[in-house]
């Protein structure tokens, strides 16, 4: 598989991470940050996977599948705190992370 065929996981991916991080960023602008505490969290750790899942994907690495199995996995963790909150960011970020989710396990279970 080429990571042409990944093209639009990579999007998703990229799409995500650049979301959860906004979100964070808002996140810690917010008049009770500790209230954000797991949602900043599940951000950082979304957007770092996010970025790994585009690196191993663009590269045509064997291990593709299982990188975008576990990018899943948190965009779901993130996506399901990010649901929680009222913030738009959050809500945007949330959306995000569904579409993202969508789209490994769809990968994943291409290249399996």
């Amino acid at each position: 598989m080429t990571s042409d065929k990944f093209q639009s996981c990579i999007q998703a991916c990229q799409e995500c991470a650049v979301m959860c991080n906004q979100c964070m960023d808002a996140c810690l602008s917010e008049d009770d940050v500790k209230m954000m505490a797991a949602c900043i969290r599940l951000d950082r750790d979304c957007a770092n996977i996010c970025f790994t899942a585009v690196e191993f994907m663009s590269s045509n690495s064997q291990f593709s599948a299982q990188i975008c199995e576990l990018c899943a996995q948190i965009c779901e963790a993130c996506g399901a705190e990010c649901a929680k909150h009222e913030a738009d960011h959050c809500k945007r970020c949330a959306e995000a992370c569904r579409r993202c989710a969508k789209e490994c396990r769809s990968m994943a279970s291409m290249a399996a």
